[in-house]
C-alpha cells in the first residue's frame, strides 16, 4: 500500500490533476484517458492501491472518519473546543454547521473514493491477468470499499447520491440529487454479497480485504437495520472460520509490534518514518491533550465518565484509555510516533474479532438467546479480566452489551453509529448533558450531519437536511 500515494501523484501528472486532492465526485476523470492508462495488470494493480489510499485520507481514517463517529457521542469530547476553527468542538456541542471542514472532508474523500473504486470496475474486465483469481479477488475488494464508503454516508448523512459506474459527468455526482437511503442500503448489500463470493479467506498482504471483513462488514448493516436473522449466521460464519481470535491480552492489540495481528479484521494502515514520512497518521496529535505533547491538539479525548466506568481490575483500564497526571483521560489505542508527531504508526481498525462477538451476542440476544449472547459477552469480559456478566434478562442483556461495546470498542468509530441504530442517540446524549451540567439538549435533526454547504451550492437537486 505504500506505493499508492506515489502512484496518485504520479497517475496526477498522466492526467493533469491532482488526482489525490480534486473533488472526483464534481471533476470525474474522462474514460478516455483512464482507458488508455489503466491496459495492463500492472496498471490496474497501481490504481487499486490508490483506491487503498484513499482510505488513507485525512477526511476518511486519517483523521476525520474517527472523529465524526466518536464526538458527538458521550464517549469522546473535544478539550479546546474553540481551536481549528471549531471544526471538533461543533461535532462536541452540536452546533455543526454545514461549511464544517470534518463534514465537507468525509463527504468528499468518501466520494473520492467511490469513483475510484468506480473507475477500476469498470476497467477491470478488459484486463489480462495472469490470475483470474486474484483479478476477481480486485472485483471483491473495489466493491467493498465502495460499500464501506456508502455505509458511512448514509448512515452520517441520510440520503446521498448514489453512483455505481465510472462517469465522465460530473451531473451524475451533483444534479442527479439525493438518493433514498434504503436504495444505498440495497446496493451496500448486494456489494457485500459480490465480494463475498470472490474475496479470499487470506491475504498474502496487510491491510487488503479478506472474506471474513466482507462477512463482518454486511451483518454489521443487516444489524443497523435490525435484520437480526440475517446478520446471525455471517457472524456464526465469520467466528466458525478459525481465522481470527481474541489476543490475550488487551495490550496486544493496539502494539506496532502486533499490527494486523489475528484479532485485526481489516484496519487502514499507516508506518512511520516512510517515504518523507507521508505515510503515517495525524490522529496521535489532533487526538492527545494539549500540553502533554508537543504540538497535541486535544480534540477527540476520551470523557472522564467513560475512563469511570472500567473497574479497577479491568484490564483495559490505562490500556485503551488512560490519563494524564491532571487527571486528563487519552485513547492509548494511539501510540507515540516514532519520528514526528503528525507521522503516527497505528493503524486505524475498522473491523476486529471483538466487534464481530459483541455484534453476535447482540444478535443473539435480538433473538431471545439469552443463554448464547451471555456467553458471547463473557469472552469479551474474561479477556479484560471481568467475572461473568450477571444480566439474565433481555433487557438487562442488552444494556449489558451496548456498556461493553463502549468499554471495548472506545476510539474505533463505533459509538455514534451504535447509538443511531439503536435510537438511543436522543435519550442517551440528553441524559449524559444533564448529569454533567451541560446546557445542550438535541432533537432528531441532530441524528444527522448537515450536507457540506458548497455542495449544495453547486448542486440544486441536493437539498439540505432539516435543520441546518
Amino acid at each position: 500500500m505504500k506505493k499508492s500515494l506515489l502512484f496518485c501523484a504520479a497517475l496526477g501528472l498522466l492526467l493533469g490533476t491532482s488526482a489525490c486532492n480534486d473533488n472526483l465526485y464534481q471533476d470525474p476523470q474522462t474514460s478516455k484517458t483512464l482507458g488508455a492508462f489503466l491496459r495492463n495488470e500492472t496498471e490496474v494493480e497501481e490504481y487499486v492501491n490508490a483506491v487503498y489510499g484513499t482510505l488513507q485520507a485525512q477526511g476518511l481514517y486519517g483523521l476525520y472518519l474517527p472523529a465524526i463517529t466518536e464526538i458527538p457521542s458521550d464517549n469522546t469530547y473535544d478539550e479546546v473546543p474553540a481551536n481549528d476553527d471549531g471544526i471538533y468542538g461543533q461535532l462536541d456541542q452540536f452546533t455543526t454547521i454545514p461549511s464544517n471542514a470534518v463534514v465537507t472532508s468525509v463527504w468528499q474523500a468518501s466520494y473520492q473514493g467511490i469513483q475510484r473504486a468506480n473507475v477500476v470496475l469498470s476497467h477491470i474486465g478488459n484486463v489480462s491477468y495472469a490470475s483470474t483469481t486474484t483479478r476477481d479477488a480486485r472485483v471483491g475488494e473495489m466493491k467493498f470499499i465502495r460499500a464501506l464508503l456508502y455505509f458511512n454516508l448514509v448512515r452520517l448523512y441520510g440520503d446521498v447520491p448514489l453512483v455505481t459506474q465510472e462517469t465522465t459527468d460530473p451531473n451524475a455526482y451533483f444534479g442527479q440529487g439525493r438518493t433514498a437511503a434504503a436504495q444505498v442500503y440495497t446496493q451496500i448489500i448486494n456489494d457485500l454479497t459480490d465480494a463475498i463470493k470472490v474475496l479470499p479467506g487470506t491475504v498474502s498482504q496487510a491491510g487488503r480485504v479478506r472474506q471474513t471483513a466482507a462477512q463482518a462488514l454486511l451483518a454489521k448493516v443487516y444489524l443497523t437495520q435490525q435484520n437480526y436473522s440475517a446478520a446471525l449466521p455471517l457472524l456464526q460464519t465469520v467466528v466458525s472460520s478459525g481465522r481470527h481470535a481474541l489476543q490475550g491480552n488487551p495490550a496486544d492489540i493496539f502494539s506496532l509490534t502486533n499490527k494486523n495481528n489475528s484479532e485485526i479484521i481489516f484496519a487502514v494502515q499507516f508506518a512511520s518514518g516512510v517515504n518523507g514520512n507521508t505515510e503515517g497518521s495525524i490522529a496521535y496529535q489532533q487526538f492527545s491533550p494539549s500540553g502533554t505533547v508537543s504540538g497535541a491538539k486535544g480534540h477527540n479525548l476520551p470523557t472522564k465518565s467513560l475512563y469511570a466506568l472500567y473497574g479497577s481490575t479491568d484490564r483495559r483500564k490505562d490500556v485503551y484509555v488512560g490519563v494524564t497526571s491532571s487527571g486528563t483521560p487519552f485513547l492509548k489505542k494511539l501510540v507515540l510516533p516514532t519520528t514526528v508527531i503528525t507521522d503516527g504508526g497505528s493503524n486505524q481498525v475498522v473491523l476486529r474479532y471483538a466487534d464481530v462477538l459483541l455484534m453476535l451476542a447482540e444478535v443473539q440476544n435480538e433473538l431471545a438467546n439469552t443463554t448464547d449472547a451471555a456467553t458471547n459477552l463473557n469472552l469479551i469480559r474474561t479477556r479484560a479480566g471481568l467475572a461473568n456478566t450477571t444480566a439474565t434478562t433481555q433487557a438487562a442483556l442488552r444494556a449489558a452489551i451496548a456498556l461493553e461495546r463502549r468499554l471495548e470498542l472506545v476510539g474505533e468509530g463505533q459509538r455514534w453509529f451504535d447509538l443511531l441504530r439503536t435510537s438511543t442517540a436522543i435519550s442517551v446524549m440528553n441524559s449524559y448533558f444533564s448529569a454533567n451540567g451541560i446546557l445542550i439538549t438535541i432533537d432528531s435533526h441532530h441524528l444527522l450531519m448537515p450536507v457540506p454547504q458548497a455542495q449544495v451550492n453547486t448542486d440544486p437537486a441536493i437539498k439540505q437536511n432539516p435543520g441546518y
